[in-house]
């Protein structure tokens, strides 16, 4: 009976290690990465910078400043997932920023009728080039291209000069702040000042947490996995490969009309200069957050931590001093050379 025991408690212990070792998977593995260079780096500024980076708000300024980023980069790891990539995010909330303003202040509309329209344009890009790459074949960074041409050309189509929104109701809307209880700081007058984030910040949570739960507990999230991974192994499990990677760009497409109006509520004016670049921080910060190109790995926390960690590097650039445009570019660059090493490194670990 001993020795069945002992068989009994060694076959028990061999089962918890095998589930411990099965749950580090890729997707967690370049999670912790990702969590652990982020706290390194905001610690480190905390330590040594200070300017600022004490303060909670300045957390809650990142946070507050890239909402929009934080909406399209999720939008943009779920196609990535898929093995697929979308580089016309950018230009979509540029046109949707420029639509909304000019439908405010020149159409006499309101500001339920321009989110409608916000989300009218991210579902009408999601929905083309979702069927161009899902259902005719077509690669989807030509398709994505083509979006983004067509997007910047048609923000210049609706307005060519930059404006204000001077819409009271938006204005309204744009000034509503959400303070975080016990986070506030007495300023140099002794005033109490409470921290805050803006309501694009709590759209970009929970979107955030929803995209989380689909991807992790849903067959809609399974399958984004599977396609991405192999997608000749997702029609033998009879996963609908052309339905899946059609989902995963419209997806993007509402995301990024969600994020156009985020960013628009965090400028409150409309140009055809908005956004410039987001499509190309969005793919970084997937990367950073434990997204692979090559798909089948991913995580939406992670991109929300890549985020805020390609936010925080600029920070710490321009804390230090080194203000040029072109010092950030390095660092960010820096930053993706050493994650692209490490997602190599887990790739060839894997095979």
């Amino acid at each position: 009976m001993s020795l069945l025991k002992n068989k009994d408690g060694a076959a028990s212990a061999n089962g918890a290690d095998l589930t411990k070792k099965a749950k580090l998977t890729d997707t967690n593995l370049l999670l912790l990465i990702t969590v652990a260079v982020f706290l390194v780096m905001y610690l480190g500024a905390m330590i040594f910078l200070k300017k600022g980076f004490l303060k909670p708000q300045t957390f809650f300024n990142i946070l507050n400043a890239n909402a929009a980023l934080i909406i399209t980069s999720c939008g943009m790891s779920i196609v990535m997932i898929t093995g697929g990539i979308d580089i016309s995010v950018g230009g979509v909330v540029a046109l949707v920023s420029m639509s909304c303003a000019v439908f405010l202040d020149y159409q006499g509309g309101n500001v339920f009728m321009s989110l409608l329209l916000a989300l009218g344009i991210g579902l009408l890009f999601g929905v083309v080039q979702g069927y161009l790459v899902a259902y005719l074949d077509i690669q989807p960074f030509i398709v994505s291209l083509a979006g983004m041409f067509f997007a910047r050309g048609m923000t210049t189509i609706v307005h060519t000069a930059p404006f204000n929104v001077e819409n009271e109701a938006f204005v309204a809307l744009k000034g509503t702040r959400v303070n975080v209880p016990g986070l506030g700081t007495v300023n140099k007058l002794g005033n109490y000042v409470n921290a805050y984030v803006e309501i694009g910040v709590i759209v970009a949570l929970l979107i955030v947490v929803v995209l989380f739960c689909v991807l992790r507990w849903t067959k809609l999230g399974r399958s984004f996995y599977a396609v991405g991974g192999n997608r000749q192994s997702a029609l033998m499990l009879g996963i609908n490969v052309k339905q899946t990677r059609f989902v995963a760009h419209l997806l993007c497409g509402l995301l990024a009309g969600i994020g156009g109006y985020v960013y628009f509520l965090h400028v409150g004016s409309g140009s055809a200069s908005h956004a410039t670049g987001m499509e190309m921080n969005a793919i970084a910060s997937s990367i950073i957050g434990g997204t692979l190109l090559t798909g089948g790995v991913g995580n939406i926390f992670g991109t929300f931590v890549g985020v805020l960690s390609l936010s925080t590097i600029q920070n710490i650039v321009s804390s230090i001093g080194l203000d040029q445009a072109w010092w950030t570019g390095i660092t960010v660059a820096a930053m993706l050379c050493v994650f692209l090493i490490v997602q190599s490194v887990i790739l060839a670990r894997k095979k």
